[in-house]
């Protein structure tokens, strides 16, 4: 970056775009009667045979205050079931139902064209470059946020760092 002066047009472009994406995602979802939350969750869990509130938290982009909650609408929609572990007492089992497993087989592939949509004027190459610009600029936001020690930047004493096994954006 040549300037701190284009950072406003490089984060908003960044920001717009990344609401313009979920904004289209969704509007496929939605036709599902589902939120993007909800269909997180079914395209996780489909082909598995369920995950741990914990693995399910790490896999997906739904904070941990909020899973709680999916997964009950979820439920409620006979989509999902909640089991106990059977190695871990403490620990419940999110898996999906038959009517959840249909949904996930009809569905993800239709959502995958359309999303697949976006890049239909990109060439390989493009594809390549774009994903490479991306991993670049959240490494740069990872190395900022940590010094050499692994400690964040901000003196909150590397959060991420603690949690880097349960925390998607650590990677």
């Amino acid at each position: 970056m040549t300037s701190p002066s284009t950072f406003p047009a490089v984060l908003r472009e960044l920001l717009r775009t990344h609401q313009t994406f979920l904004s289209y995602a969704a509007s496929h979802v939605h036709t599902l009667d589902l939120t993007l939350p909800q269909f997180d969750i079914i395209i996780t869990l489909g082909n598995t045979t369920g995950m741990t509130f914990k693995k399910l938290g790490e896999k997906t982009l739904i904070t941990k205050g909020t899973l709680t909650g999916v997964i009950s609408r979820l439920e409620d929609k006979g989509l999902v079931q909640r089991g106990a572990s059977e190695t871990d007492g403490r620990s419940q089992i999110v898996r999906l139902t038959a009517k959840g497993e249909a949904l996930y087989e009809r569905t993800f592939p239709e959502h995958l064209v359309f999303i697949y949509r976006i890049f239909n004027d990109y060439s390989p190459e493009d594809i390549e470059t774009l994903e490479a610009a991306l991993l670049r600029l959240r490494n740069a936001v990872v190395k900022a946020r940590s010094d050499e020690n692994g400690e964040l930047a901000d003196k909150t004493n590397g959060w991420c760092t603690k949690v880097k096994d349960v925390c998607k954006h650590y990677q």
